[in-house]
């Protein structure tokens, strides 16, 4: 049986005592700041950012640390104080016994609901937290119900312990900052606005209230306050056994108020006599704001219960309709955890890599990995805006063709690095292309490839090799020519950039040098002579891909030439014996490294669009065909083989067969499969190999690595790691999909299938996961999904299903229909139907299967659009006319593609 149950299709599910299981929590939050986390016992945090904490922050470890959780109490008289939302030592120490409380959580894309009903005290409370899509606030919803036969006389409190300040106080002079605040109760709530803010921004005035308020059903107001922490808890006491609860002791009246203390929002309703089956309701409200006057207007929206009830109909339904892709495999689980995987990248824009438990680093922000990859799921999910956001993020490319790795909070913002550390990822320049190339394809518009942006400047030049002494901050963050203007070049033009820049800058084995990293964060102790041949793979397949683009360009009149900036010509060499020779490609590479270390001409080069793209293509293969002659792995007699995907910083191999085992790494066989480097036969072996030695289905799949048996620290940190944890040898979500996308994108169905498969299993076997529906970061050794919501895999995820699996995807604007969907994934009556949005059209695509063929067996014989025969048909595969599409109603649109026998 099934720990967790879905209720219908559109992703709420409910689990049975949830506060038995270990390190879960939900997120919840909105668009306008607020972002919380919020645990089975309704612990964890509220913030704006990392300087705006209203609860104090938490990593995991404190979700079963920590007492200062929310909380509401029902003091009974005659029989004692029960925690509605069970956080009290007396229900802890029932926790695994009959005594327990019954409780049950249900929850749906930015809601939770915790129902709870006590034996002894015979109530029944339900308890549900969100944030209204129209104000920046948290609401706590309670119901509570008598279910004794007699009536019971009842104090409701709340207790929010207010933390009111910035994460970085939590180690940071955590008392010295408490002397600051300046508590008052209001006739509603409490406020806490303290008088300076101490974080990294130095000493500063604070203009910031952090609130909790409440009303009860029908607008009531509190009775009196518990505001200050060590009052509420008294002598001995705790936050689960609070002196001021147990001996029902009196609190302060409205307009009070203390200074220089730990605060608390607590807040005592009048006491009530509950006849039987009868029901009363509280909200509590809590925000942080910088408009303290703006709040008892706010109130007056949350007032009474209908106002409530109504404000969380509304946000229940926005969240379900931003996530507008609908599956339908006949597999109502999976299509259930389809929905929230693609629900993920709305989190992680919302959350950036912080600001959940297990993302207890960073400072909130996003890095330049996830600007480009969280585009990947708008595009599919909601297109408008995202041309923008494209252009935008390219000004964050540095004229050297490296990048701004502190991204500002507004779009399109950048941030020098305050520390003079050159921090340069060799992946970075990777990504943008991805992503631009999925925008043209979906869209058709390749103008954008015109389009011009500023390039980034800062401090950092020469690819990260050298401190330019001339620029200081009022030079400003944007590249100059030498007359002083701000220089704008093409998209093309950053892309060429990004990838001619790292094609040169090759280590002893002539591929890309390490650098700092590449995707993988911990290979980071390797940057003087450590090569990612698996990052040299994707340049290889972004330059063919680039080449072929510009190719099918070329063959329109308005595209025969560009512009580009003229230091750029250098970088266009096109010779073989230069490629082959590494000491040729690192000058001719400082060469233009030297022309634009500062300034540059601000003077541009006409090139031919042809020619650019046999440059291009000579380049990728010139690459592929290095990497497949000096670094695939492989036995005689046997039938597996792979890539050598790193060297280390003592210039070595990093895969192998090894005296200590197989060495092997899945990262360099996602981008070999992907790029096209790796060949038909190769990716056979491939696949046998990582079967053979990364792949463990009870955990989630393909693990990173194999078990190196050695702390290899010249390579990186990772190894520090014990096997099986994050990086070292974790099936981590991101590459096991990229893996399956590879897999999918060439032709390789059931084994991209098995990837994808079993790591959607591993999320959904909660017995062992221990996550709500979703998919993590990683799964560790033991198969405990880690780091949940925050992905990149999400996208990919999403991704790989809607454009690989349904093969509902772009191609220069059209709609292409490819499906490669397994006779498993049609439902009984041999269909598979997905809704989404294409060309800012609503469509639902079903395939037709009477036969029940798999992948490789069908082909597409017809395609009925409103049933008019619109699409061409192309064997396994058939289009669509974005023109076509364009004359379409607003209304939805129905694509019927029936499968039959080739």
């Amino acid at each position: 049986m099934e720990t967790i149950h879905f209720t219908g299709n559109d992703g709420t599910f409910f689990l049975v005592q949830p506060e038995n299981y270990s390190y879960l929590y939900f997120p919840i939050a909105g668009e306008h700041g607020i972002k919380s986390a919020v645990t089975p016992n309704l612990g964890g945090d509220i913030k704006l950012n990392q300087n705006a904490f209203l609860m104090e922050p938490v990593s995991a470890e404190n979700l079963h640390n920590n007492r200062s959780g929310r909380n509401f109490w029902c003091h009974v008289e005659g029989v004692g104080a029960w925690s509605a939302v069970g956080a009290s030592a007396q229900e802890e120490s029932r926790r695994f016994t009959a005594e327990q409380d019954k409780s049950e959580l249900t929850a749906g894309l930015m809601w939770q609901t915790l129902t709870r009903q006590s034996q002894k005290y015979q109530l029944k409370a339900q308890v549900t937290s969100f944030v209204p899509v129209t104000d920046n606030v948290e609401l706590m919803h309670v119901e509570l119900c008598n279910t004794k036969k007699t009536a019971q006389t009842i104090t409701p409190t709340a207790a929010i312990p207010i933390y009111g300040r910035s994460a970085d106080n939590i180690r940071d002079h955590r008392h010295v900052t408490s002397l600051l605040h300046r508590i008052r109760t209001t006739d509603y709530g409490v406020y806490v606005k303290p008088t300076l803010s101490f974080d990294e921004r130095g000493h500063r005035k604070n203009d910031l209230t952090y609130f909790v308020c409440g009303v009860g059903k029908t607008g009531e107001k509190p009775k009196d306050f518990y505001p200050v922490a060590e009052d509420y808890i008294g002598e001995g006491g705790s936050y689960t056994h609070p002196r001021k609860i147990l001996q029902k002791e009196d609190g302060v009246s409205g307009g009070c108020c203390f200074a220089g203390k730990e605060a608390l929002g607590g807040l005592r309703f009048p006491t009530i006599v509950l006849e039987p089956n009868a029901c009363v309701s509280y909200t509590i409200i809590m925000g942080v704001t910088a408009q303290e006057d703006d709040i008892e207007q706010m109130l007056s929206r949350y007032d009474s219960e209908e106002k409530v009830r109504a404000a969380f109909a509304q946000t229940r339904d926005y969240w379900q309709q931003r996530v507008n892709v609908r599956y339908d495999t006949g597999n109502e689980r999976y299509d259930n955890l389809l929905r929230w995987i693609s629900f993920q990248p709305i989190l992680r824009r919302i959350y950036g890599c912080s600001f959940l438990p297990h993302h207890d680093y960073g400072r909130g922000g996003r890095g330049w990995r996830d600007l480009w990859q969280d585009c990947l799921s708008l595009l599919i999910m909601d297109p408008c805006g995202v041309r923008q956001m494209i252009l935008d993020n390219y000004g964050g490319v540095r004229i050297d063709g490296t990048n701004a790795t502190i991204i500002g909070e507004q779009q399109g913002t950048f941030v020098a690095d305050r520390n003079g550390i050159a921090r340069v990822w060799m992946d970075h320049g990777v990504w943008p292309f991805m992503t631009t190339k999925l925008y043209i394809d979906q869209t058709g518009d390749t103008a954008i490839l015109k389009e011009r942006a500023a390039y980034f400047k800062d401090e950092q030049m020469q690819r990260g090799g050298g401190l330019d002494a001339a620029w200081d901050v009022s030079y400003g963050l944007r590249q100059k020519d030498e007359s002083g203007a701000v220089y704008e070049g093409s998209i093309l033009e950053h892309l060429l950039l990004e990838h001619l820049c790292a094609f040169y800058e090759v280590g002893a084995h002539n591929h890309i040098r390490l650098r700092g990293a590449d995707w993988n964060d911990a290979l980071d102790m390797a940057a003087e002579n450590g090569e990612s041949v698996a990052f040299t793979c994707a340049y290889a397949g972004n330059l063919l891909e680039l080449a072929q683009l510009l190719e099918r360009l070329a063959q329109q009149p308005d595209w025969q030439e560009v512009e580009v900036l003229a230091e750029l010509k250098v970088l266009l060499a096109d010779d073989m014996k230069l490629y082959e020779d590494i000491a040729a490609k690192e000058k001719l590479l400082q060469t233009y490294l030297l022309c634009c270390q500062h300034n540059i001409s601000g003077e541009r080069m006409t090139v031919s669009v042809k020619e650019l793209a046999q440059n291009l293509r000579h380049k990728a293969k010139w690459m592929a065909e290095h990497i497949r002659r000096t670094e695939w792995i492989e036995k005689d007699g046997e039938d597996e083989g792979w890539f050598n995907s790193y060297y280390d910083n003592d210039k070595a191999p990093v895969e192998g067969y090894f005296a200590d085992g197989v060495r092997m790494m899945l990262t360099g066989q996602v981008f070999a499969v992907m790029s096209r480097t790796a060949e038909d036969l190769q990716v056979e072996k491939i696949c046998k190999s990582a079967d053979r030695y990364l792949y463990q289905k009870e955990i989630g799949g393909y693990r990173l690595n194999t078990d190196f048996h050695e702390e290899k620290f010249n390579l990186g940190r990772m190894f520090g790691f014990a096997y099986g944890e994050k990086e070292n040898g974790a099936v981590f979500s991101h590459m096991t999909v990229m893996y399956a996308n590879a897999l999918y994108q060439r032709g390789f169905v059931k084994e991209g299938y098995k990837a994808l498969q079993t790591l959607a299993d591993a999320a959904m076997n909660f017995e062992v996961s221990r996550i709500y529906p979703g998919i993590p970061e990683y799964f560790n050794g033991s198969g405990r999904g880690m780091y949940h919501y925050l992905t990149g895999a999400a996208s990919w995820y999403m991704l790989t299903v809607v454009t690989q699996v349904f093969g509902v995807r772009g191609e220069l604007g059209n709609m292409v229909l490819c499906p490669k969907l397994l006779k498993e994934q049609f439902d009984t009556e041999g269909n598979a139907r997905i809704c989404l949005q294409f060309a800012q059209k609503e469509f639902e695509v079903v395939y037709k299967n009477p036969s029940k063929l798999s992948y490789g067996e069908y082909a597409v014989k017809k395609v009925l659009c409103d049933g008019q025969a619109n699409g061409k048909v192309l064997g396994e595969s058939a289009v669509l006319d974005r023109e076509m599409i364009a004359s379409l109603s607003d209304a939805v649109h129905t694509i019927a593609v029936e499968l039959g026998a080739k």
